[in-house]
């Protein structure tokens, strides 16, 4: 059943509220490599990229300094 006008206005609304975006931009022709990989290991794109940030954020702190 699709969305009525005011479910999508409420939805927008929440996540509006909720979430920052972030634009991400590649090269063409990368983006269907990086669909691949993600649905690949069961995960969306989105939650790829979000997984692929924390997890070299976590490896970067926790890296011992030169």
């Amino acid at each position: 059943m699709p969305k009525t006008a005011a479910q999508k206005l409420a939805t927008m609304k929440y996540d509006a509220k909720a979430y920052d975006r972030i634009e991400l931009k590649v090269k063409k022709g990368n983006k269907p490599a990086i669909q691949t990989h993600a649905s690949g290991r069961g995960e969306s794109l989105n939650g790829f990229i979000k997984r692929a940030i924390f997890e070299t954020i976590q490896r970067d702190t926790n890296a011992p300094s030169l």
